[in-house]
């Protein structure tokens, strides 16, 4: 991470790693430069000075914006293109917000050209940003992934077809969270085509691309057989759209043809999606066939090119259909009395490709004996055994280790993780960090199994290192004990970063928002704070209700709230810090502590990103928000009476009825977008002009009181206190006031972080 310096960084810098710690500005730095740059930094500087700076910056200084826009550009526009991938990798969008055109333009192109892969809350803003810059026509130049988040009512009709062509090169997986811009993609690359009810031909379907993944399986099951090429671009596939898959491919009039004429190259063609043929197509594929289809599909998944799930799942549906054919046939009497009939596995039997053909589970369970096991337990165990034949292995090993598995043959059991009780990996000895990795990098371990894990690790004194989080994943943390994430140092937890924990149980969040909090609390300026905070934000600390006589009297806004949301005090500093959350982590907000804020502290705490709104009102958490809301609030965040909105799925395995109603999302070909439509990510016209006749003449008293800090106010360490109980706090941004009060608002201190003594400096 870049840290600040004794000067300014440049806005590539800010964007990709906005320092935590901006240092003042410097009486020698140009004043094109500090307008430019400085006061959206996060710099710590006078904030009168900074109200007046950005006045006369903005109002009656174009010379000094002119100025600071041609040396950005001196230092050459090829920078914001060619930065290497993971620096853009890390790009954060609050800053970027200070970009000139131009500079957002080619920054843009340079993720497009090296398909930099960034994150659903990342492209959200960074479309809002787009939008407002009016770059969205620019479109051919953009990645797929950033169009899918763009405002579909902008889409014109003489360029909806190349949008939607550039858009379904997507993944519509990172609209999880959008689930009214995942339908109104749908509909608007829909409405492209003409009827809506028509087939989907050839021509459509190219056009249409992963788009198809969302359809409901009968529009799937009646399109031109090509249907193939577009699912194979879906991450998993309903039990419809199974159903479905396979109607077409039994019907023969795709380009395998018949079940009984497919051939090795047609099936190798189909990739993934092979493993969601049915059993009963199975038997009707020539031997021959499929057993060279099976074996190049275990090899594939031997060379880590075919996921886990896949690989089993065609392995149970083909060995479903080979003992379908098997029990048809006459048996022989010698089988039953012969435990082996195939004959003793050897290490050369385990890499034949065909193992799981020729020896099935009970096989397994005759044939191995346990110095093969033990010789060969690693060759063994790459194959994508079936549930069954796991429980075996384990079994044997279990005979073999009766006092449990030794270390050096646990790293290669990772498949097998989830089949061992607590009580069994107790028996084990993990003295390695590797070990733990080997164990709990895959997606197999579960609660109990990481827990009793990473337990055994910290018993042999090892220590839960910032390496092993970033190793292990954020995910892990969602099944480590609270006692375990307790005794992680403050320190590790800061130097692995903001770790994804979406997926984590409630019970888990809670203890990881306190350690979150321990860990991040000093962060000295807020947007930092904010950063490192986000994926914790939809966590909060658990109700401990004290005796009423040991608590004082809490305000409504403090009162103590379910788990599952930050506090809503946290909430609005937040806002009246101007972080522009993102909608990824909105939607992730406790519901209930989402109903004490009112329509000025969301559209503050959105900042930018407040038209993503309508894109997500379907959402769960935002839609019971708008309900409690009034006619009048929603017209104030430029939405409707109808709080319901399109229906659409939350995710691709749902798919979208064709019952939906059908709207045109197109904006007409000729002419300007239209006024009447707030631009996604950006408040209603009305809605800005109120803001900023409120936030002007609060910010000038704001500046007449606050401009010079007195001898009572210390910020000499990052946060400021009162040196006594006659001293005024400091008071929030000038950009965010007026908005819950008039002046006598403005003299009240802001809200402090919950388990703070200080409230953090105000920040630019």
């Amino acid at each position: 991470m870049v840290m600040g310096g004794p000067h300014l960084l440049s806005p590539l810098q800010l964007v990709l790693y906005p320092p935590p710690v901006t240092p003042h500005l410097s009486a020698r730095t140009s004043s094109a430069h500090r307008t430019a740059m400085g006061l959206r930094a996060g710099g710590q500087v006078n904030p009168g000075l900074a109200l007046l700076v950005w006045l006369t910056a903005h109002c009656s200084c174009p010379q000094a914006q002119g100025s600071s826009q041609g040396g950005l550009e001196a230092s050459g526009d090829d920078l914001w293109g060619s930065t290497n991938t993971s620096l853009l990798h890390g790009f954060w969008c609050q800053p970027a917000s200070q970009l000139s055109r131009d500079q957002l333009s080619t920054l843009i192109q340079g993720m497009a050209s090296q398909q930099v892969p960034l994150r659903a809350w990342q492209l959200s803003c960074l479309a809002n940003l787009a939008t407002r810059h009016g770059l969205q026509d620019n479109f051919e130049l953009h990645p797929p992934n950033l169009l899918l988040f763009y405002n579909l009512t902008q889409v014109r009709e003489a360029t909806c077809r190349a949008f939607t062509r550039r858009a379904a090169q997507g993944d519509t997986e990172l609209l999880a969270n959008l689930p009214d811009q995942r339908s109104a993609l749908q509909h608007t690359a829909l409405a492209c085509l003409g009827a809506p009810h028509r087939r989907l031909n050839a021509l459509d379907l190219l056009l249409l691309g992963a788009l198809v993944c969302d359809m409901h399986a009968s529009r799937i099951e009646t399109a031109d057989p090509h249907v193939l090429e577009n699912l194979q671009r879906c991450h998993q596939l309903t039990a419809p759209q199974q159903a479905a898959l396979n109607s077409l491919l039994a019907g023969g009039k795709t380009v395998l043809g018949p079940p009984g004429s497919w051939n090795l190259e047609g099936l190798q063609a189909l990739g993934a999606l092979a493993s969601y043929i049915s059993s009963s197509l199975w038997v009707q594929v020539q031997e021959a066939v499929g057993l060279a289809f099976f074996s190049s599909m275990v090899a594939t998944y031997r060379a880590g090119q075919l996921s886990q799930g896949n690989a089993r799942r065609f392995v149970t549906g083909f060995l479903k259909a080979k003992a379908m054919s098997v029990s048809s046939r006459p048996k022989r009497g010698t089988d039953a009395r012969r435990p082996c009939v195939r004959g003793d596995i050897t290490a050369a039997t385990l890499l034949d490709d065909l193992f799981l053909v020729r020896y099935d589970c009970m096989q397994l369970e005759s044939c191995l004996g346990s110095h093969v096991l033990q010789a060969n337990l690693d060759p063994l165990l790459q194959h994508p055994l079936p549930a069954e034949c796991q429980r075996v292995v384990k079994a044997k090993l279990a005979r073999v280790y009766p006092h449990g598995v030794p270390e050096e043959q646990l790293r290669l059991i990772t498949s097998l993780v989830y089949l061992y009780s607590r009580s069994e990996i107790s028996q084990w000895n993990i003295t390695s960090r590797d070990t733990v990795v080997a164990l709990l990098a895959s997606d197999v371990a579960l609660e109990n199994q990481t827990e009793a894990v990473l337990q055994k690790y910290l018993d042999h004194n090892g220590t839960i290192t910032s390496a092993l989080l970033m190793a292990i994943g954020g995910s892990r943390l969602c099944w480590m004990s609270a006692r375990q994430i307790q005794a992680i140092r403050p320190v590790e937890f800061r130097r692995a970063g903001a770790l994804d924990i979406s997926s984590c149980p409630q019970s888990r969040k809670d203890a990881l928002y306190t350690k979150a909090r321990e860990a991040f609390g000093s962060t000295r300026n807020t947007a930092s704070y904010y950063r490192f905070m986000r994926p914790y934000l939809g966590e909060t600390l658990p109700c401990v209700q004290a005796p009423l006589s040991q608590r004082p009297p809490a305000p409504s806004s403090d009162r103590c709230l379910p788990p599952g949301g930050a506090p809503v005090e946290e909430l609005r500093h937040l806002a009246q810090a101007n972080v522009s959350m993102d909608i990824d982590t909105f939607t992730n907000l406790n519901p209930r502590v989402l109903q004490s804020l009112s329509v000025g502290n969301v559209t503050t705490l959105l900042g930018q990103n407040v038209g993503d709104l309508q894109k997500a009102r379907s959402h769960p958490t935002i839609s019971s928000w708008l309900r409690s809301l009034n006619t009048s609030a929603l017209g104030e965040l430029g939405l409707d009476t109808d709080t319901a909105g399109p229906t659409g799925p939350a995710r691709s395995t749902t798919g979208i009825p064709d019952t939906t109603p059908w709207v045109s999302h197109l904006a007409p070909t000729s002419g300007q977008r239209g006024n009447n439509a707030p631009t996604s990510g950006s408040a209603p016209a009305h809605l800005q002009y109120w803001l900023l006749a409120a936030a002007l003449p609060s910010g000038l008293l704001w500046l007449l009181y606050w401009g010079i800090p007195g001898p009572s106010q210390d910020c000499s360490q990052g946060t400021c206190t009162k040196a006594s109980k006659d001293s005024a706090g400091p008071a929030p941004q000038a950009e965010k006031l007026g908005l819950e009060g008039g002046a006598r608002h403005l003299l009240r201190p802001p809200p402090r972080l919950q388990g703070q003594r200080t409230w953090p400096c105000p920040t630019s």
